[in-house]
């Protein structure tokens, strides 16, 4: 049996074993869509009219294998992602990708590949893409259907990447763990116990165990000596299923905590599969103030070297920043708190935790550089450690906060979206009988209430929304989301239709369902509204049918 406390390393190299064991299997599970072509044609030009690249599925297969960076992005709607996409693809969706795409492939000459249903949104996007800059960009010939079509797998869910590096860690390290109805039972005894979140604040208060503590993954090695000072006391992590209570229970173990830590079972689906309550809307956090446990930078940074990670000083991360042929994210894994208060030049903030589960949210280049920051020099290190493991070149700064002003500020990037004029509720534009109200927020929250008379509409479907409507007659907009409202705003004019504007309007401007007042209507929703929604993993698997366990990825 394996110990996360191996990959720590010894003399005699047993933590580059453990390294390797965990790599050999990642390749054999989950790299089978990279096996190495004979050839392929390389991507070739769509008519002279549209002039954009294409490229096979034997290409991509080959690209995918290649040692060069690659961002693969899927352009669908989220709920069309979540029923079936490529493996390593990254979802962009077409509703916001003006203001995503720069986030997740910084470097505009990085080749980009895009992926639809074969529809055509991807030679839109890819248009889009090439104004901001990029300039290759291809698209994938036939999209997710010819994928399939040539015998290489779609899988389901999101962040499936990082979920399958989560069981694979498992299967290799034996994560310890614990049932719903044995933490139940324990806590019925009264045993000494601490019970921890490691999931972010809004995803506690949306529910949780009772009695637990919200620690995101990334604080755990440092905040749990202030949480659980006995050294004899059972550490019990948690999330909403799997991923993070595995990773956040390894984290603690290479981290070389003293108390024995385990993983819920299945985290809160299935506590409440097990017929437990969660508890809503929790105040319970980690303490912000504490002193850093003795010799924890000590082990992260030998648990980072076994790894791999770098240890970069000034001019080395000058020259990774400075390096137009490659592409480098500054990721800064503090508290949202910590970054407020000194924000570092160039970073862009990611809860370390979330960055391990949800790297795809971030990260959107293949095989590019990930430079990790912190100030204190223990956070930083364990999530690159990690992070290595599941095969990303990682960095960290060796001399800490004195080498932050070797980084760049980003550039901001160019916003070619349209500016929308804000119209409040009782403007009288809303009271013309030609004005047109497209409703942009997610379908669910279009179903559960909205204005009388606006339509559900999405950016992709913005055509069939307009078809009947007039040309210069008026378009209102109602979206929390200001990128999601210019985006279709500038699809918009080019129909020929004048600049929509913008509802200000406080009580719709969350996403969730308005109140239900004698202004909101609800209705039935057409199936192509579920474009926008994921649904949830319990869901997909049946795990909400009595008696059958949950099913994951792998």
């Amino acid at each position: 049996m394996h110990h996360a406390s191996d990959l720590l390393g010894d003399s005699r190299g047993n933590g580059r074993r453990r390294k390797e064991t965990i790599a050999k299997l990642w390749i054999k599970l989950f790299l089978r869509e990279t096996k190495p072509s004979l050839g392929y044609p390389p991507p070739h030009p769509l008519p002279p009219e549209r002039s954009i690249m294409t490229v096979s599925v034997a290409g991509l297969r080959s690209w995918l294998a290649a040692d060069e960076e690659l961002a693969l992005f899927d352009v669908r709607e989220a709920g069309q992602i979540g029923e079936g996409h490529l493996l390593w693809s990254v979802p962009l969706p077409y509703s916001r990708l003006e203001a995503r795409l720069p986030l997740v492939a910084p470097r505009r000459s990085v080749r980009v590949v895009l992926v639809d249903d074969g529809d055509g949104l991807a030679e839109r996007a890819a248009r889009r893409a090439r104004a901001l800059g990029y300039d290759a960009v291809s698209v994938l010939d036939g999209g997710v259907t010819a994928w399939q079509a040539a015998g290489e797998p779609l899988v389901k869910g999101v962040h499936v990447a990082s979920k399958a590096f989560g069981e694979l860690v498992e299967r290799t390290l034996h994560t310890p763990s614990i049932t719903a109805e044995a933490l139940a039972r324990r806590q019925a005894r009264g045993e000494p116990l601490v019970i921890l979140d490691g999931r972010p604040e809004d995803e506690y208060r949306q529910g949780t165990l009772p009695g637990s503590v919200c620690c995101p993954n990334g604080e755990l090695a440092l905040r749990l000596p202030a949480l659980a000072p006995d050294p004899n006391t059972l550490v019990v992590i948690h999330c909403a299923g799997r991923t993070r209570s595995l990773l956040g229970t390894e984290l603690l173990r290479t981290a070389g905590v003293k108390n024995p830590v385990v993983a819920l079972e299945n985290g809160t689906m299935g506590w409440q599969l097990a017929g437990f309550q969660v508890e809503r809307d929790a105040k319970r956090f980690f303490p912000p103030d504490i002193e850093v446990p003795s010799g924890l930078r000590d082990r992260a940074a030998a648990f980072a070297q076994r790894q791999g990670v770098h240890r970069l000083d000034a001019t080395t991360a000058r020259h990774w920043l400075a390096d137009s042929t490659r592409t480098t994210f500054v990721l800064d894994v503090r508290t949202t708190q910590e970054v407020r208060a000194d924000p570092a030049p160039g970073a862009v903030h990611v809860p370390g935790g979330q960055l391990l589960q949800a790297t795809d949210q971030w990260v959107g280049v293949r095989r590019s550089r990930l430079l990790l920051l912190d100030h204190d020099g223990e956070r930083a290190p364990l999530i690159a450690g990690w992070l290595a493991l599941a095969g990303w070149t990682c960095g960290v700064l060796a001399e800490g906060r004195a080498a932050w002003a070797a980084l760049t500020p980003r550039l901001p990037a160019p916003d070619p979206l349209p500016v929308l004029r804000l119209v409040p509720p009782d403007d009288p534009l809303l009271r013309q009988a030609e004005t047109l109200m497209l409703d942009l927020r997610p379908s669910a929250i279009h179903q559960a209430g909205h204005p009388p008379g606006a339509r559900w509409a999405i950016r992709p479907r913005l055509a069939a929304a307009l078809a009947s409507h007039p040309r210069g007659a008026p378009v209102v907009l109602l979206t929390p989301c200001q990128d999601t409202a210019r985006a279709a705003a500038l699809d918009i004019l080019e129909a020929g239709h004048v600049l929509p504007v913008l509802l200000e309007t406080p009580g719709l401007h969350n996403n969730v369902a308005p109140p239900k007042t004698p202004r909101i209507t609800s209705g039935s929703t057409p199936c192509f509204f579920c474009m926008t929604a994921t649904r949830a993993t319990s869901t997909r698997h049946g795990a909400t049918l009595p008696g059958k366990p949950l099913c994951w990825i792998i």
